[in-house]
């Protein structure tokens, strides 16, 4: 069923429909009381009197009356039926047959029908059916083959919509045997992108590795960068509970948003760093150096883009409610990111390093883009990459 806003499903039942209208109002009943619901609703016509033809099958077939014959009779009286067209002063008309309006408007005028035999006599139905009044659906609504009824509603104020929906399911599970719901419309879309979500950020964070690993051509460095997105993900988490915003899509556009801004940070002082120990200086002592040298970039940068998104904080008007959410978000993760990453990127940094030492590789070929770097500033030939010292035993 489509939703008003967040929360829609179907209560279906293989039943009869008293029982199952009785489980209908059970769960309307208990959803009026839940704190975490409002509006819930049906969403369709209410059931209706309805007459109700009971046959004798014996005395219609004693009768010689077929049921061909009887649904003819009263589909073509009660409703009508399309004879044939036929010219009337140069244009066709159309022949319709009906029972006149004053005989069909009691309920003893159904018994008066005539119905033909199969020997070509009219027979009243009277006199081998019998008419009652019930309470019957006016719509019949069927889901996977299963009739069903629709039911509507909202979340409560303050209440995300999966709170919402969570409630509902465990209000329908209370429901007798033989009852089962299902999610349609926006809410069903809601559910399955929900179990994607995981997977989502688990994409995110693989790809800014694979980004990371081919900047420093390296497997071990871009855990360093990595570490940081948590501290991230704590501000936006933060920002949305304090400005009292659900966990929707909104939040979790912040969420993936904040990833890369994290490790923007990270970048800029583990990029010094490792070119810093590639020079011969220890793990501690290059990121000191690259944190001490990148702490006003780092600043600058990130208050500049938190004033950026300042106006979706604060925003109002029509659409202000999503801007208000990624903004929130957004701007508490990267305040957090950047007060936590000028302190634990250099201890995430030395923390890599200490357990996956730098490439032999890595570091003659650093060693030689700084000698090539020098000998176009003196104008003296490159030595050959054989002859090139080792860093580490140039140290000693």
């Amino acid at each position: 069923m489509p939703p008003v806003s967040t929360s829609g499903c179907r209560t279906a039942a293989a039943m009869a429909t008293r029982p199952w209208s009785q489980a209908r109002n059970q769960l309307l009943g208990m959803a009026s009381q839940s704190k975490l619901l409002a509006g819930v609703r049906p969403d369709g016509l209410e059931d209706a009197p309805q007459l109700r033809l009971d046959i004798d099958r014996k005395k219609a077939s004693a009768l010689g009356v077929g049921f061909d014959a009887i649904n003819a009779a009263i589909s073509t009286s009660l409703g009508s039926t399309y004879v044939n067209d036929f010219e009337s002063q140069g244009r066709l008309q159309r022949v319709v047959v009906q029972a006149d309006a004053p005989e069909r408007m009691q309920q003893g005028d159904v018994l008066r029908l005539n119905v033909l035999n199969n020997r070509g006599q009219s027979v009243p139905l009277s006199a081998f059916a019998t008419t009652r009044w019930v309470s019957g659906p006016m719509q019949s609504i069927r889901y996977n083959g299963y009739p069903t009824m629709r039911i509507v509603g909202d979340a409560a104020p303050g209440i995300s919509s999966g709170e919402a929906m969570a409630e509902m399911e465990r209000l329908a599970a209370q429901l007798p045997p033989g009852f089962a719901f299902e999610w349609t419309g926006q809410s069903r879309e809601e559910r399955l992108a929900g179990a994607t979500a995981v997977y989502l950020f688990g994409f995110s964070l693989l790809a800014v590795f694979l980004c990371l690993a081919a900047l420093y051509e390296s497997w071990s460095i871009p855990f360093s960068v990595i570490l940081v997105v948590p501290l991230g993900v704590l501000g936006v988490v933060l920002g949305t509970e304090l400005r009292g915003f659900s966990n929707d899509v909104y939040f979790k556009i912040g969420l993936i948003t904040i990833i890369g801004l994290s490790a923007k940070n990270a970048v800029l002082i583990i990029e010094f760093a490792k070119d810093l120990q590639a020079q011969g200086r220890t793990a501690i002592e290059a990121v000191l150096e690259a944190a001490h040298l990148r702490f006003r970039p780092i600043v600058m940068t990130s208050m500049a883009f938190v004033l950026g998104v300042l106006p979706l904080a604060i925003a109002s008007g029509a659409g202000s409610a999503s801007q208000r959410s990624i903004g929130t978000g957004v701007m508490a993760g990267m305040v957090s990111a950047v007060a936590l990453s000028v302190l634990f990127v250099p201890v995430f940094f030395v923390v890599v390093r200490r357990f996956f030492k730098g490439s032999e590789r890595q570091r003659k070929l650093y060693a030689h883009e700084l000698d090539a770097g020098a000998s176009q500033t003196t104008g003296t030939p490159l030595p050959p990459p054989s002859a090139l010292p080792d860093s580490s035993s140039a140290s000693h």
